[in-house]
């Protein structure tokens, strides 16, 4: 799989650069995308040249450009073998109280989180049957358990069943379907009120994510769930 196609959603920065990085190591040509693509652009030239890394400006709530984008790519390079469904907001809620993000800003996280994931399966999912290959989308603890007034854990709930539906409808296609659920993670977006709790580096779970790319091709990952020591299991 050394000249494989490896397409990554959120990658200008976090567990979606991360994983950049090491996919770049293993040997894969990227398809990096995020909304900034000057950030992202600085960050894919440092990974390889034009004809290993390829910079996509893409905002997964639009289903028009997930699907332009695989189109161009199986167009351009032949093939797609692995799929991060892996970009992401998160804000701060509360349902009884004005703490945290007010609700006209909820919607775009709910966008993000499970519309996203949902459209850039469905663009990619043809060309993965295509070429036998991988689909892997990021989760959350925060998807496994309740989280007091928190919406973000709701939009993970909403992945970790939305992965199970995916896997169920592959069931003899050969794609294989990954859920990747990190604990907290240092991605430059945690809450003040959790700074000083255990958490992971985006490394942490990139390194989860090659793990289950680089099974043969006879084995499935169904789900990763990975945490930074001491982190407690309801946070």
């Amino acid at each position: 799989m050394g000249e494989g196609v490896f397409l990554i959603t959120g990658a200008s920065r976090g567990i979606g650069l991360a994983t950049a990085r090491l996919a770049a190591e293993a040997g894969y040509r990227l398809v990096l995308t995020a909304r900034d693509l000057d950030k992202l652009a600085v960050e894919a030239a440092k990974l390889g040249g034009p004809d290993r890394v390829w910079a996509a400006s893409c905002d997964v709530r639009a289903w028009e450009q997930l699907a332009a984008l695989v189109g161009q790519v199986e167009e351009e390079w032949g093939r797609l073998d692995v799929v991060f469904a892996n970009a992401g907001s998160s804000v701060v809620t509360s349902f009884t109280s004005s703490q945290g993000a007010p609700p006209s800003q909820w919607s775009d996280m709910v966008l993000t989180n499970v519309c996203g994931p949902a459209f850039t399966a469905r663009a990619a999912l043809p060309a993965l049957i295509r070429s036998g290959g991988h689909l892997v989308l990021t989760g959350s603890a925060a998807g496994r358990g309740v989280r007091p007034g928190n919406l973000y854990a709701a939009t993970k709930w909403a992945v970790t069943g939305l992965s199970q539906a995916i896997r169920a409808e592959c069931v003899g296609t050969g794609v294989r379907v990954t859920l990747v659920q990190p604990g907290l993670t240092d991605t430059g977006g945690i809450p003040a009120s959790r700074l000083a709790d255990p958490k992971l580096a985006p490394e942490d779970v990139a390194r989860a994510v090659l793990y289950a790319v680089s099974q043969p091709s006879t084995v499935d990952v169904n789900e990763i769930l990975v945490r930074p020591v001491g982190q407690d299991a309801y946070r």
